[in-house]
């Protein structure tokens, strides 16, 4: 069985780890020689997100194929990616395509894989925001609608992928497979040089992250909002670290001008570093919900800077609390966070660090 992963963009590498991990290991079980993967990225192999430290973090290896695909206009994207796309499986022998999330290269790749008569795969299906003019929300129909497999994260997704005509039969709750990560690498956890640069104390600082576009777009609601958590903060002062990339950071200081704050930006740090960051946060205001899902893991309080999360349990169970882009909101909610103040939570179902396991076992059963 010849199974072909692809990722989009970084934060696909850090789900689809796990189930790297996963096949390796079924491999060096002996019994399943006939098993192979390759991973592919649809973007360029000297993209400078992709450092070396995050696959070796991670412990997988490089992709073995680059698309080469970058472009600031997705519908360009899209077509590339699938003209791409198209010559690798005319090259490659491919029995299964996984793909994870929802971008426009993600969807590319999935009309690509069913032209071709492939088993499609999706992890983390059943996501929705439920606004249509959103192009993720489209990708998300469209990649769902596509595939053979659908891995879901929780009920909630579950509910959604079968209430759009799912058949159960293609439906799989395989839990949070970014959880695999944590429960794996917690022990290879070190402090970072950074918190010793900054002084920051474990449980005494706040992170905040940055990257959706949309928000970094809109720099005078973005002042707002830094205005409000400095404001908020005064009260009670914690310090607040901000690991962004250039744009971001670019706005943010921008949008810091005027305000008391005292917000120190960072370069971004590599996943082990970042993941100890956060893990020893007091709280963490963010837009990814990635890093919302790891808050809740770890049960530090967190603030998502939108009105929705593909992952709901992490609000109704975990830690996880929507401000969406209000001000208002924001600031009783990090004034909360200073004082100590937040909600019960727990660790949702199905987050045991097995995720990876589940979809190799049920990726095997379709040659059967």
């Amino acid at each position: 069985m010849n199974i072909c992963i692809v990722a989009g963009a970084r934060p696909n590498f850090i789900k689809v780890a796990p189930l790297i991990r996963a096949i390796e290991r079924y491999q060096a079980q002996g019994n399943h020689k006939d098993l192979h993967y390759e991973l592919i990225y649809s973007g360029r192999d000297d993209d400078p997100t992709l450092e070396d430290s995050l696959f070796n973090d991670l412990q997988i290896k490089k992709p073995t194929t680059y698309l080469g695909v970058d472009c600031a206009n997705l519908n360009v994207l899209v077509g590339e990616v699938m003209a791409k796309f198209e010559h690798y499986l005319e090259e490659h022998p491919t029995d299964i395509v996984v793909v994870v999330d929802d971008l426009s290269s993600t969807m590319g790749v999935a009309i690509v894989t069913k032209k071709q008569g492939l088993i499609l795969a999706h992890i983390a299906a059943g996501t929705r925001s439920f606004d249509i003019n959103m192009p993720k929300e489209i990708n998300r129909l469209v990649i769902d609608g596509l595939s053979d497999i659908l891995f879901t994260a929780g009920m909630s997704n579950n509910s959604i992928a079968n209430r759009e005509g799912a058949e159960l039969s293609k439906v799989y709750m395989v839990g949070n497979i970014l959880i695999d990560n944590l429960r794996l690498l917690h022990n290879k956890l070190h402090r970072p040089k950074l918190m010793d640069q900054l002084g920051l104390k474990e449980g005494e600082y706040i992170v905040f992250t940055l990257n959706r576009k949309k928000l970094i777009a809109d720099e005078d609601n973005l002042h707002d909002m830094i205005a409000a958590t400095c404001e908020s903060l005064k009260a009670n002062p914690v310090p607040v670290v901000a690991p962004v990339r250039e744009k971001a950071a670019e706005v943010i200081n921008k949008a810091m001008q005027g305000t008391d704050s005292d917000m120190k930006l960072v370069e971004p740090l590599g996943y082990l570093d970042f993941m100890y960051l956060t893990a020893h946060a007091k709280g963490i205001i963010t837009d990814s919900g990635n890093v919302a899902e790891e808050a809740t893991f770890n049960g530090v309080p967190c603030i998502t800077l939108n009105s929705y999360t593909e992952h709901i349990e992490t609000v109704k169970i975990g830690t996880n609390v929507l401000v969406g882009e209000d001000p208002e909101k924001l600031s009783k909610a990090v004034e909360d966070m200073a004082k100590g103040q937040w909600k019960q939570a727990g660790i949702p179902e199905r987050w045991d660090g097995r995720s990876g396991e589940r979809v190799v076992s049920i990726l095997l059963e379709q040659r059967k």
